[in-house]
């Protein structure tokens, strides 16, 4: 993903509300499916860490192999992913060609 995709995508999602919460407890396999649902349903998602300071990079890296997913930007506690739908006539978030 090229840096003025990213950029437009991180302006879309900044009205969004994080959908999945990850606790104390870590990623597991809820998570996953909850993050997949999520992405099937919205493309675009934020994801809160309540905790996990130090390796929150290293989560969302690995939760987006995970869910076949691209880490859009990891900043403070939220991270945002992105898939989009691979149904041309289903995806909800077209990225326009001059951002491309």
């Amino acid at each position: 993903m090229d840096s003025a995709t990213r950029n437009y995508l991180r302006k879309r999602a900044h009205e969004l509300k994080p959908i999945v919460m990850i606790g104390k407890q870590g990623t597991d396999e809820r998570i996953e499916r909850a993050l997949e649902e999520a992405l099937n349903a919205h493309e675009l998602v934020k994801v809160r860490f309540q905790n996990f300071l130090d390796e929150r990079q290293e989560l969302a890296n690995a939760l987006a192999l995970a869910v076949k997913a691209e880490v859009v930007t990891v900043v403070g506690h939220i991270a945002i992913f992105f898939r989009q739908n691979e149904n041309a006539t289903d995806r909800l978030i077209h990225i326009p060609k001059t951002v491309r």
